[in-house]
């Protein structure tokens, strides 16, 4: 056993396809094949169960390859802390951002990265905080940009800022002529939502959505992006609300939407860098921060 042979058995295990997870080892799929058979025979066990060119993992395959995720991490590592060591800013940088920051912040971001981390480009990833999280701890990010506190003992997080919330909603909706609007002030039953999974979704429940009514008293709509909830409120659908920079992105709001900030000492999410502990990438992650934190500064 080796460490290519975990690397093998780890990439069929997160892609359940051998031809998809020999064209990510680099091989053919008969070496990955073969690879992968004389390790379950030299374990004595079978990791993976077979159905056409499909896997599933077998109970004693699911231990196998949390340990094999564990040992590749760490052989990862000991590679990207000597990268790091030669020089802390060089070498790629992977980047998740959830769906509701990555538009609005990155197109900002990545220019002044890109001169102030020539040698440290960024791979960039958006996705939802859960599947983010998952990625990250698994070693395929360095990093993400999110909006919740994150408490697994395994990660840490760096933070960026506080970014408003606001309301937006129809030129002709009773509330449009405040310059604030507080958050009971919103008619739970007309609030646009994004859909389960979304870290804004439970935020804005916890804001205005009165979570004790239950969904059925919410407008029925589960959108995946913000860009469609702002539709929807510029058709009459309902409100909405959004963070600051969705609000004053290039694309503006749509003809006939205004927003109002919301008011209360709560109504913000704190953006943050989350990644894993004793990261041998800190130099560049810390680097990255000060850049997102100015960005933020910039774009108010």
């Amino acid at each position: 056993m080796n460490l290519r042979d975990l690397r093998y058995i780890t990439a069929l295990a997160r892609l359940g396809h051998f031809g998809r997870a020999a064209e990510a080892c680099h091989i053919s799929q008969p070496t990955l094949s073969g690879q992968i058979l004389k390790l379950e025979e030299e374990l004595g066990i079978a990791i993976f169960e077979r159905v056409g060119r499909s896997v599933r993992l077998t109970a004693a395959g699911e231990q196998i390859i949390e340990q094999a995720q564990r040992a590749v991490q760490a052989a990862d590592d000991i590679l990207a802390s000597a990268r790091a060591a030669r020089d802390p800013l060089r070498g790629p940088l992977s980047i998740g951002a959830i769906p509701t920051i990555a538009p609005y912040l990155l197109p900002h971001v990545l220019p002044k990265a890109s001169m102030d981390m020539p040698n440290a480009p960024l791979i960039l990833h958006e996705d939802i905080t859960q599947n983010l999280m998952t990625s990250l701890s698994a070693g395929h990010l360095d990093a993400a940009i999110i909006a919740t506190q994150e408490t697994s003992p395994l990660i840490t997080q760096l933070p960026l800022y506080n970014e408003p919330f606001w309301v937006v909603l129809p030129q002709a909706h009773k509330l449009a002529a405040r310059k604030t609007i507080a958050p009971q002030d919103l008619d739970p039953r007309a609030l646009l939502l994004l859909a389960d999974g979304h870290c804004l979704r439970e935020q804005a429940l916890d804001l205005c959505g009165h979570p004790e009514l239950g969904d059925g008293h919410l407008a029925e709509v589960r959108a995946l992006s913000l860009e469609t909830l702002m539709q929807l409120a510029a058709a009459g659908y309902g409100v909405t609300l959004a963070p600051e920079l969705a609000v004053q992105s290039a694309r503006g709001l749509a003809q006939g939407l205004v927003a109002r900030k919301l008011s209360g000492k709560q109504s913000h999410r704190r953006i943050c860098l989350a990644f894993r502990r004793n990261s041998p990438r800190l130099k560049a992650l810390e680097t990255l921060a000060q850049i997102i934190r100015g960005t933020f500064t910039k774009k108010r």
